[in-house]
């Protein structure tokens, strides 16, 4: 989770202890902040037991592997793309963007938390529009100028029918 998520989520938790100060139980103040019931069960738990200062963020769930000047590197090279690394496209996937932490920094890191890392960069994950390599762009526009109509005849017949064999239908 990255420092303005988990900024935005303390803020959630204050509000819902303003809320449990003012008699609002468990299940409403889930209601009403959009969160599940057990988050809300929790944190009236911990405000119970702490007060409002309980619900402070303890940062990140876990430490990072990476320094500061080390995050600051990975992303001015994630900016430099995916062909600088010599792939042929410019897409960094996970398991890129792995090899190049473990290439730059000795650092391992499991596919997985690679995605938790990125996202904590606040990377957003990129699907790309596949194409397929047979796709001839003038055979689809002759196509479209044909028409479909021309191409795949109704599936309909002419008259209604039934299905029953007992009552033919409109004859």
């Amino acid at each position: 989770m990255s420092a303005r998520a988990r900024s935005q989520r303390e803020e959630l938790r204050f509000r819902a202890a303003d809320m449990f100060a003012g008699g609002i139980g468990a299940p409403r103040v889930a209601q009403l902040l959009g969160i599940t019931r057990k988050s809300a069960c929790e944190w009236r738990r911990t405000w119970l037991e702490g007060g409002k200062a309980a619900l402070v963020s303890k940062g990140p769930s876990s430490r990072c592997q990476l320094s500061d000047e080390q995050l600051e590197r990975l992303q001015e090279e994630l900016k430099r793309g995916a062909a600088a690394y010599g792939w042929t496209d410019q897409r960094w996937t996970l398991s890129r963007v792995r090899l190049l932490i473990k290439e730059l920094f000795g650092v391992s890191y499991t596919v997985r938390g690679v995605g938790y890392l990125l996202a904590r960069l606040e990377y957003s994950p990129q699907v790309p529009a596949h194409r397929a390599l047979e796709r001839d762009e003038e055979q689809i526009t002759r196509r479209h100028e044909r028409g479909w109509a021309n191409i795949k005849a109704s599936r309909r017949p002419g008259a209604p029918g039934s299905s029953s064999s007992t009552s033919p239908g409109g004859v």
